[in-house]
């Protein structure tokens, strides 16, 4: 493959001196040719040659291209080794990692322990499945004292070595079941982060997340773990209650405040994020942060884009954007975050989901607008308990959205689906919900 992940292998390996041949599908990608060849590799783009995979020393795979691909099916037939870029960046890493995995919130946790750890004095360098490529940091001339990683399940599954000194794992709920043979797969893959640490490395979990698929293997890391469950015990770890987190640390010195107080809870809504804030500072202190520093970074944090961010009031109406909202369980904690009634708009290109997993949270759902691939599959699921109105796109679902809405209503995009069908990517879809309902605003000011 011969995304901005691809690439980056390819020049990486190129400058280490091996004999590299990078191959893509997408026809598109022949815009790097050119440049891959000014560095001595060799390309095939727009269809794959079954000798190039057979005949290769090794392979490196991009994290999007799944295991049951033919090409590396016959590969791995044929006795050819296939590694992912985290035990590439691993063979060649010096820097103590973070790394941070989970269906929902990896981002957010990624960015918190970032700032925690910068405004700690700590130099960091962010990458992973956040955007930046980890071996870019092995190609850069600037050295950080830590490298903070946000880890998706497909990097997990082609990796062996992988051993990050700090390691955290926030939730698992149904997602990509159409990339996995089913939910105990991918359970598999998500606890597969803490397989090779050791003693001397730390574990974060969540202690709340049931593993409803009983494969949480042995963890031979230090273990610590966090909730926001009342009577939850936390031995070492951190506890949520209200809006402050007590740190439980009874190996560090007790004369200073163990607390961690979250009052801007507006900017950053629900008790999810309230767990990420948790994770995130015991993740921090395991690097070498400090409270201060980490107190200093919530202050100051407002919440990514497309993360359940407020867009504006029309007619008492309130318009929030969640669309990185792409499966149920973040569905289901975005409307946890509301008690006023909600017009949701659900839909767009589903990943073998199970929908009826949202209705025990609609009790406070007036109604549903559903778009996309998936909406005829939402009307289906949805109509028999309530009200569900289909649209074409995302313009006729914010005007249809606020046609049900009265005052003092929420209109929520949380889709629950990936936007691939009619969108880019999420931030697109995003972008194309707060542009709607700006003209909206405009339209009703008018």
């Amino acid at each position: 493959g011969l995304g901005r992940s691809g690439l980056a292998m390819a020049r990486f390996l190129a400058a280490r001196g091996y004999t590299v041949k990078a191959t893509d599908l997408d026809a598109a990608k022949n815009v790097h040719a050119s440049e891959l060849h000014a560095l001595g590799i060799d390309t095939r783009i727009g269809s794959h040659d079954s000798d190039t995979f057979i005949r290769a020393g090794a392979i490196v795979a991009s994290p999007g291209i799944p295991l049951n691909n033919p090409y590396l099916v016959q590969a791995k037939a044929a006795g050819v080794p296939l590694f992912g870029d985290l035990d590439i960046f691993s063979q060649y890493n010096t820097t103590p990692m973070v790394a941070i995995t989970g269906t929902n919130g990896k981002t957010t946790v990624t960015t918190l322990v970032r700032d925690m750890l910068e405004a700690s004095g700590i130099s960091t360098f962010t990458g992973g499945n956040i955007g930046t490529p980890l071996v870019e940091y092995l190609m850069s001339d600037t050295r950080a004292r830590v490298v903070v990683a946000e880890i998706s399940s497909f990097q997990l599954d082609l990796a062996r070595r992988f051993a990050p000194e700090t390691a955290v794992l926030l939730n698992i709920s149904p997602d990509h079941l159409d990339r996995y043979q089913g939910m105990a797969d991918y359970c598999r893959s998500k606890w597969s982060i803490f397989r090779n640490q050791t003693p001397d490395h730390a574990a974060i979990i969540n202690a709340d997340m049931n593993d409803t698929c009983h494969v949480r293997p042995n963890i031979s890391a230090r273990l610590y773990e966090f909730s926001s469950t009342p009577g939850t015990r936390i031995h070492r770890g951190a506890k949520v209650e209200n809006q402050t987190i007590h740190l439980v640390l009874p190996e560090t010195a007790s004369d200073h405040p163990r607390q961690i107080k979250c009052e801007n809870r507006v900017r950053i809504p629900g008790i999810h994020n309230l767990e990420n804030i948790a994770a995130a500072a015991l993740a921090t202190l395991c690097a070498g942060g400090t409270l201060s520093g980490i107190q200093q970074a919530v202050n100051a944090f407002n919440g990514l884009p497309h993360r359940l961010t407020f867009v504006t009031e029309i007619e008492s109406i309130e318009f929030y954007n969640d669309s990185k909202a792409t499966n149920t369980d973040a569905v289901i904690r975005a409307l946890a975050c509301f008690t006023k009634p909600v017009v949701l708009i659900l839909g767009g290109r589903e990943k073998d989901t199970d929908f009826t997993r949202l209705e025990p949270a609609l009790s406070h759902v007036r109604q549903i607008i559903a778009m996309g691939e998936a909406a005829h599959r939402i009307h289906d699921v949805f109509s028999p308990i309530g009200q569900v109105n289909v649209v074409s796109n995302m313009k006729a679902a914010v005007i249809e959205a606020h046609r049900a809405a009265r005052p003092g209503d929420v209109v929520l995009l949380s889709p629950a689906c990936a936007s691939f069908d009619q969108f880019e990517n999420y931030a697109a879809r995003g972008d194309a919900f707060i542009r709607h309902v700006q003209e909206l605003e405009a339209i009703n000011h008018g």
